[in-house]
């Protein structure tokens, strides 16, 4: 086995051409003009933020988002040079590591501000960064009504250069674009407030994936794909459906194939009982890889191009599936429990669906021992 092989055999393997045919779905929609902020945070999403972000910056993306300061510096030691924005909270003694970096930080704060600004005075230039306005998500950002005194104030007036103007859209994903025409009417409010006063930022950004879909008004100067970029979305009522390829897919290999008779069970507190004499195929990943337990008697794999259902609970390192109508299973038989097997497909989509959440969470919930292998 070689270096870069997989020592295990549950593999997360990531289609980069699927991650760029994306992007172009992306930009399909945009003005030639408009900059693409592309979000990777959490590790991309479970992708693999470096690769990704090499991946991308080849594809001419010149600017990424990131949750927190460890993931900026990350990407930063992996050789990225683009612009990087941190898109989360943010505190004081951070503030050494983030310039020492070069990210650009979303500030959110009155008080924040003039830290920061007080932070990086006595630069040769000011330093860059991006304002964040609560419009309507109930989490970070300033109160519309401040954004012009911030920018009027000594903070802006040498330290600090406004380059980006943003908020973040709660709704953007329903049919009923209702919240989404609010928000982004309290936005735009600002901007023609700061216009009034003779204001201008270079950047401004709305538009998550659900926006970039559904609401063309909210792509201003820059837009912030996220889980498009690794082909999923969640206006379900778009019609048609945007051409979105999903990016990965999750496989491993039987370890071992059981044969169990009428009463007899799997796995813990006997929630299976077979009816039948069956086989039970036992695949080596679990809940700590980030196969839910909440897929436990629910969830469906694929071997040899059909489907085998989940049985009994879904274990930390294992989870069992009945092999009973699927010929030709065998130790080391590949499964699929993730992507497309001939004619079948399971989609994190399909995964959320059964766990009551959302495909973000079933892409960032696979762990850090599944290995990523990239083609």
């Amino acid at each position: 086995m070689s270096p870069t092989e997989p020592h295990s055999p549950t593999v997360a393997t990531i289609d980069l051409g699927s991650l760029a045919h994306n992007l172009g779905q992306v930009r399909r929609r945009l003005e030639a003009s408009c900059q693409i902020i592309a979000i990777v945070k959490a590790d991309a999403y479970g992708h693999g933020a470096a690769t990704v972000a090499k991946t991308l910056e080849a594809l001419a993306v010149t600017r990424f988002g990131v949750a927190t300061l460890d993931e900026g510096i990350a990407l930063r030691e992996a050789g990225i040079r683009s612009s990087i924005l941190l898109l989360g909270a943010l505190f004081p003694d951070q503030f050494t590591d983030v310039v020492a970096h070069d990210l650009t930080p979303v500030l959110y704060e009155q008080s924040l501000a003039e830290e920061f600004a007080e932070h990086t005075k006595g630069r040769s230039v000011p330093y860059p960064v991006h304002l964040k306005i609560e419009t309507g998500m109930g989490r970070l950002g300033l109160a519309p009504e401040n954004v012009v005194t911030l920018l009027q104030s000594p903070a802006f007036q040498g330290p600090l250069q406004a380059e980006g103007l943003m908020t973040h859209l709660a709704d953007s994903d329903n049919a009923d674009p209702a919240y989404t025409t609010e928000q982004l009417e309290r936005f735009r409010a600002v901007i023609r407030y700061m216009q009034a006063k003779k204001l201008s930022l270079p950047l401004i950004h709305v538009a998550n994936s659900g926006a970039i879909l559904g609401h063309p008004g909210s792509r201003f100067t820059a837009v912030r794909p996220g889980i498009m970029l690794y082909g999923y979305h969640t206006a379900t009522h778009l019609n048609p459906a945007p051409d979105l390829q999903p990016v990965l897919s999750l496989t491993t290999k039987v370890a071992q194939v059981r044969k169990l008779k009428p009463g007899e069970s799997t796995s813990y507190n006997r929630t299976y009982i077979v009816r039948r004499p069956s086989r039970i195929a036992v695949l080596p990943l679990g809940y700590a890889d980030g196969y839910s337990r909440l897929l436990s008697n629910k969830g469906e794999v694929l071997i040899n191009g059909k489907r085998a259902p989940v049985v009994g609970r879904v274990c930390m390192d294992m989870t069992m599936v009945d092999a009973t109508d699927v010929p030709g299973v065998s130790t080391g038989t590949d499964v699929t429990l993730i992507g497309r097997q001939e004619e079948q497909q399971i989609t994190a989509s399909d995964l959320a669906a059964l766990q009551g959440t959302i495909p973000y969470e079933v892409l960032c919930r696979i762990g850090q021992r599944v290995m990523r292998v990239y083609k």
